[in-house]
């Protein structure tokens, strides 16, 4: 008989829900039987999407808001490491509604790709009423402390800081791994990639094109980056709308750049660009880190945008742009074959870590 996994995921914007995709994906040859649940589906009269809409419309229209209750309840009030936060009646209310499934249903292990579901399998385990193992695969580059629980009983982390604060916040062992990236961003063709990428923006032979990123929501300060690589006269921007077509149409009226909607052709566009300005610290920056192509950060969003960008930054990863001029100059600096061979070189020990799918079988015997 098969093993069964339950992933653990949340739709808080299209990051969580594309590690949850890929980890399926990847042990389904295993012969494992995957079941993933969306937490927010587990609060009952339909707050959970109340909650979803609250998030997106605090990012894109309220940062300050968002900003606030992310230094109430995801940062540490007291200075020093990391520790667990106190028990909240969201994530007990969601651990008493995973219980009835895990009992419906017993899976082997649990993952959890989003730090409410960590919160609650982890309180569940602890309480006795999960009997499988229960991971946790962080997919921030700065770990905050509603990731933490001491109730489960591994953590896949991103690099070995992050596992070393884990492990000293919850006396759990911790580990690094691998990105999890869909295949096709490990290295497409560069030169479909330029063809299509031109096609699309309509850019010259010659012109340097930069992506830049709003995420699946279409959020943070993206008309003011294309406005200054478009200044510059140095660089072709092309805004990722996501799938947000307010704002496809707003940067398309000031004719700025070229902007793209929801695209299932993100790895051949990444093949053919000069670079990536992000905003979030998130799934697109991996997959830019698994195509090979220099990620900048400029204006990320609050919280654990901004954290996660200066996570990156410290470690070599990525440059983190705070004005227009450190972000053209750091654009220019990608001319520089040698720094961008350095770069590469940390990205690419990302990529040599423990796959997480393998730390997952392991827990499912």
């Amino acid at each position: 008989m098969g093993k069964r996994l339950l992933i653990l995921t949340a739709g808080m914007g299209a990051g969580h829900d594309a590690v949850a995709g890929e980890l399926e994906r990847r042990v389904a040859p295993h012969g494992v039987e995957v079941s993933v649940i969306d937490v927010l589906d587990l609060v009952p009269l339909r707050l959970g999407r109340a909650l979803r809409r609250a998030y997106a419309g605090a990012i894109r229209s309220a940062p300050w808001l968002y900003a606030a209750v992310y230094r109430t309840f995801f940062v540490s009030r007291r200075p020093g490491p990391l520790r667990p936060p106190p028990p909240s009646p969201l994530t007990a209310l969601i651990a008493a509604r995973l219980h009835h499934r895990v009992r419906e249903l017993p899976p082997d292990a649990v993952v959890s790709t989003f730090h409410v579901a960590a919160q609650a399998a982890g309180r569940l385990r602890r309480a006795g009423g999960l009997d499988a193992p229960s991971l946790v695969l962080l997919t921030d580059f700065a770990v905050h402390r509603m990731w933490l629980h001491p109730g489960n009983d591994r953590y896949l982390c991103t690099d070995q800081a992050a596992a070393r604060a884990v492990t000293a916040a919850t006396g759990r062992p911790a580990s690094m791994c691998a990105p999890l990236v869909p295949p096709e961003f490990r290295r497409p063709d560069a030169r479909d990639g330029r063809a299509r990428l031109r096609k699309a923006s309509g850019a010259g032979a010659d012109e340097r094109i930069v992506l830049i990123s709003a995420g699946a929501w279409g959020v943070g300060r993206v008309v003011e980056a294309a406005g200054v690589l478009s200044a510059s006269g140095r660089y072709r921007p092309v805004v990722l709308c996501g799938r947000n077509g307010r704002l496809r149409r707003r940067i398309l009226g000031t004719g700025l750049a070229p902007a793209l909607g929801w695209r299932d052709d993100v790895a051949q566009l990444m093949a053919g660009a000069y670079a990536l300005v992000d905003n979030a610290a998130g799934m697109t920056c991996r997959e830019a880190f698994a195509r090979g192509l220099p990620v900048i950060s400029y204006r990320p969003i609050p919280g654990h945008g901004r954290d996660g960008a200066r996570a990156m930054a410290r470690g070599g990863l990525s440059v983190y742009a705070h004005s227009p001029a450190e972000l053209l100059e750091a654009l220019d600096q990608l001319e520089d074959g040698a720094l961008r061979r350095t770069r590469a070189a940390r990205v690419d020990a990302l990529f040599s870590a423990e796959p997480a799918e393998r730390a997952v079988c392991a827990a499912l015997g």
